[in-house]
């Protein structure tokens, strides 16, 4: 008891710490823009877009090196090939049907930097059946088309990484590279063309989610859940009416996996700006950057305090992941929120993952990495904080918003995932299982000369 009181008192001092930088002013109204020459801001765009789209691309190794430190060593190389092998997927089927499902008319045909894009006028027809009109067509004199397509692609390997991790341990491979194809190329790019392709979740409803919590992590976390239903939990985690822990193998590669993603969200949030030709623009992106590095920073903090709490010892993979649900939690509107409100936002993420993650094992729904609790839970988490700081939204549009993403990208998740079951089989066999993916699936380990 005395160390609750302590660390409610600790709790307390830092929210009352906070409360000036809570009153800290909103984001200046936009400035009459500066008069910089036409080409300068076209480059200056561009930059921010190749920039961040590296920056999100180095997430990749995040997700990798995360998924690696937390399975067990028996499975380690099977997760490294599958986030190269989901990586790579993403970017071909992105660029051949998806990013014109996303963005149609405006996209990058093969070949050549011009509008129009190659299967075009298949992606209006299908765009206009699930809500999209032929009318949503990008403009792309404010910066390189290549630049743009390169930001975006980054956005849907992202999401396929969600999957991975949850299903990690025994799912066989080739199955969950198919189920990768039918995200990439279908189910993201239609729920990102609803928001950021001139869909109606963004005309009818108002939906705001800056960079993605709900269109890239939720979408990813609901893909997920669907595989993990069908898929079932490993052998022995839950027995005998208990759960079993199965420790990672590596919690120095977890932990340089997470400081990777959080180095990565800095473009993920930033260049969602998407312009960088105006001092304006240029410091609302240091503004996102702040608070999306105050987010992560609360969502440790408070996982490590809750740990503590609750478990009398701090737990370092719940600090990690909480770290995690703060930059989700931030990414729907990582400008307007002021520092102390970014750092609570990202707290209550942390919050939740804490709570959520023992949730799902007496739910027996047996999530690897945690990527449900960080990236479903904590997406749906803030998307709804976005009209806490952001006066343009509105409870009901983010409410509906997310009701409609989490119905289609789920129902249609779990079509594909009972599909791939009855056809070839998604579940590896118990002596497979038993003996680790890496042998019996690759023939191959990565840490060979470490036995048992």
């Amino acid at each position: 008891m005395k160390n609750l009181a302590k660390i409610s008192g600790l709790a307390v001092a830092l929210a009352v710490a906070a409360l000036p930088v809570l009153a800290q002013d909103a984001p200046a109204e936009a400035a009459a823009p500066a008069m910089v020459p036409t080409d300068t801001v076209w480059i200056l765009n561009t930059l921010l877009f190749l920039i961040g789209g590296f920056l999100v691309f180095w997430m990749a190794a995040g997700f990798a090196m995360l998924e690696a430190g937390l399975v067990r060593s028996k499975n380690v190389t099977m997760q490294l090939l599958k986030n190269v092998m989901l990586f790579s997927i993403a970017c071909t089927m992105y660029y051949l049907i998806g990013y014109n499902l996303m963005y149609p008319l405006g996209s990058w045909s093969i070949g050549s930097d011009e509008t129009g894009g190659y299967l075009g006028a298949f992606a209006v027809a299908v765009l206009e059946a699930v809500g999209v009109g032929a009318d949503a067509v990008d403009d792309y004199s404010y910066a390189s088309t290549g630049s743009d397509f390169f930001f975006q692609v980054m956005f849907c390997a992202t999401t396929a990484s969600i999957v991975s991790g949850t299903l990690a341990e025994r799912i066989k491979l080739w199955p969950f590279l198919i189920f990768t194809i039918v995200l990439t190329a279908i189910i993201y790019p239609i729920v990102g063309s609803w928001k950021w392709g001139g869909g109606f979740l963004d005309s009818q409803f108002g939906f705001l989610d800056f960079a993605g919590s709900t269109v890239v992590h939720s979408t990813g976390g609901w893909a997920a859940l669907a595989g993990v239903l069908v898929l079932g939990p490993r052998l022995g985690k839950y027995k005998d009416g208990r759960v079993h822990p199965m420790p990672g193998s590596n919690l120095t590669l977890a932990t340089l996996g997470t400081f990777i993603l959080w180095l990565g969200w800095f473009g993920f949030n930033g260049a969602s700006q998407l312009a960088m030709g105006s001092i304006g623009d240029a410091a609302d992106i240091s503004r996102i950057f702040v608070n999306t590095n105050a987010a992560a920073a609360g969502g440790a903090i408070a996982a490590m305090l809750m740990t503590q709490v609750l478990y009398k010892k701090p737990d370092l993979t719940m600090v990690l992941n909480g770290a995690l649900a703060g930059l989700v939690s931030i990414t729907a509107e990582p400008l307007t929120p002021s520092i102390g409100a970014a750092t609570l936002i990202g707290a209550l993420g942390g919050v939740i993952v804490v709570f959520a993650i023992p949730m799902l094992d007496k739910m027996k729904i047996d999530d690897v990495v945690g990527a449900i609790p960080v990236h479903l839970i904590c997406g749906i988490w803030g998307t709804l904080a976005v009209p806490l700081t952001n006066s343009d939204a509105t409870f009901g549009g983010q409410i509906i918003s997310i009701v409609i993403v989490g119905a289609f990208t789920f129902t249609v998740s779990l079509i594909v995932w009972f599909i791939l079951k009855a056809v070839m089989g998604i579940r590896a066999p118990e002596e497979d299982e038993m003996m680790g993916l890496d042998k019996a699936e690759l023939g191959m380990e990565a840490y060979p000369e470490f036995k048992v």
